[in-house]
């Protein structure tokens, strides 16, 4: 009986080190892993998104947009209140949404369209699941998303 208890517990023991060693390809790996879009798009944008990874867990997200000259959607404050007033969010509120979205379900499942934001939706989920899949094969280049993967 005894011979039996202990090749249970081996058998048991050797489970649990084999789903909690490297052999699972759903683990993130520690590190700072970034995707962007390929091209600027129709309004002279190019979203973004970063990502630390620290212990397997998504720890900060930074989602936005820049222009050809650096400067980040977030910080217009014109292009804030025009769309404030026509769709009731605008960059700053969408893209801290969705990052704490992707920060706080560790993946994209779960993530739905905000109103009002509906456009870089598609964008954002394309974006998460590129430095997602970067952060599981521990790969720092930069992911580049084309066009046609975001809408």
């Amino acid at each position: 009986m005894k011979k039996v208890v202990v090749k249970i517990c081996l058998v048991f023991c050797l489970f649990i080190l084999f789903i909690s060693w490297g052999g699972s390809s759903s683990t993130l790996k520690d590190g700072y892993y970034t995707a962007e879009a390929a091209v600027f798009d129709e309004y002279g944008w190019k979203e973004y998104l970063a990502i630390c990874v620290s212990g397997g867990r998504i720890i900060l997200v930074e989602y936005n947009a820049y222009n050809s000259s650096g400067f980040v959607k977030s910080w217009d404050v014109d292009y804030m209140r025009m769309m404030n007033s026509e769709d009731g969010t605008y960059p700053n509120a969408f893209t801290r949404h969705y990052g704490r979205l992707l920060l706080e379900k560790q993946g994209t499942e779960g993530i739905d369209a905000l109103s009002g934001a509906s456009n870089s939706y598609p964008v954002f989920l394309a974006l998460a699941e590129a430095v997602i899949k970067n952060a599981r094969e521990g790969n720092n280049k930069t992911a580049l998303v084309h066009p046609g993967k975001l809408l």
